[in-house]
């Protein structure tokens, strides 16, 4: 009797290019989460940041599910992804808004999708993020623009989760310019102290060290011009992406464009707060890469995936080399 041939070793997945740091991979998150070939990453990873496709009820080039499907489908990545994160990992998910067909009424498949994944992996949510962009075109359009009926829509959620109550963060990483009238405090050195309405008790010195610049809020909203006079009491996220070097380095070269790039001061925030220089960084939907550029730039290793051949090419233009 023949001896029984070895099983064939699975294919590894297909590189898109590699840095001195990181590596995007091609294909679907699904697939590569399962990969024995990344089993290397698995208990690494400090960060995962990323923007999965949004529950839109029109489909797009990058794919996108709807209804209980798409809630469904994102839950079932939460256990595997999981298992990629240190004890003191964490997960940070951008997610945006949806409408139901024909009505003028938000739908809740963005929410519901969040829940089931937190609720999926046992997940504590360490804190609910805004990101607000005011420049952002009049949308849903037919209710905004048209009928008159709503305000644009404005905002997506970011989600920060972890296995544990208590992941590695530090605000002092991200902190924020002072504003005016607190340098004018600092300077003076006193103010009112006492009971406050809220029943707060403040004291003669309570805020009056100089810790080097505000702890940000987590309401995360771009400036409102391009040269702002004063220091942005909150994180300034821009908000003209079309005009940034990616869109432009991708219309030079003629390489298709992704429709839903990320800005870069949005992942740098996370990257900053959540991880220290040489600690590896995950982006299972990478788009059009911001994840790998931001954590590149920022001494982190990282690791991408996307499934879009074409998408990932034209990646390669955030990277000099």
């Amino acid at each position: 009797m023949l001896p029984l041939a070895p099983a064939p070793r699975p294919a590894d997945p297909a590189v898109a290019y590699q840095t001195a740091r990181g590596r995007l991979l091609v294909g679907r998150a699904e697939d590569l989460l399962a990969a024995p070939a990344l089993d290397d990453l698995r208990g690494r990873v400090q960060l995962i940041f990323t923007s999965p496709p949004f529950p839109l009820l029109r489909p797009k080039k990058y794919g996108n599910r709807q209804g209980d499907e798409y809630a469904a489908w994102l839950a079932s990545l939460a256990i595997p992804l999981t298992k990629f994160l240190t004890p003191t990992g964490s997960i940070v998910m951008e997610l945006g808004n949806g409408w139901n067909p024909g009505t003028p009424t938000v739908s809740t498949v963005g929410i519901k999708a969040l829940l089931a994944f937190q609720e999926e992996a046992g997940l504590h949510l360490c804190q609910e993020f805004i990101c607000f962009n005011p420049a952002r075109l009049p949308t849903p359009a037919e209710w905004v623009a048209v009928r008159r009926e709503r305000v644009k829509d404005a905002f997506t959620r970011v989600w920060w989760l972890s296995p544990t109550p208590t992941p590695k963060a530090d605000n002092r990483r991200v902190l924020t310019e002072y504003s005016g009238a607190m340098r004018k405090l600092l300077q003076r050195g006193t103010y009112s102290s006492g009971r406050r309405p809220s029943e707060h008790k403040v004291g003669r010195r309570s805020f009056l060290a100089d810790n080097g610049g505000a702890i940000p809020p987590n309401v995360l909203v771009p400036p409102e011009s391009d040269t702002p006079t004063e220091p942005q009491a909150v994180l300034p996220i821009p908000n003209t992406a079309s005009r940034g070097g990616y869109h432009e380095k991708c219309r030079t070269r003629n390489v298709p464009r992704h429709p839903a790039a990320m800005p870069e001061p949005l992942v740098e925030f996370f990257v900053r707060f959540l991880t220290d220089p040489g600690e590896l960084v995950l982006d299972p939907f990478a788009g059009s890469n911001t994840t790998g550029s931001v954590a590149e730039n920022l001494e982190r290793e990282w690791v991408g995936f996307e499934a879009d051949p074409a998408y990932a090419e034209a990646s390669k233009v955030r990277f000099a080399a």
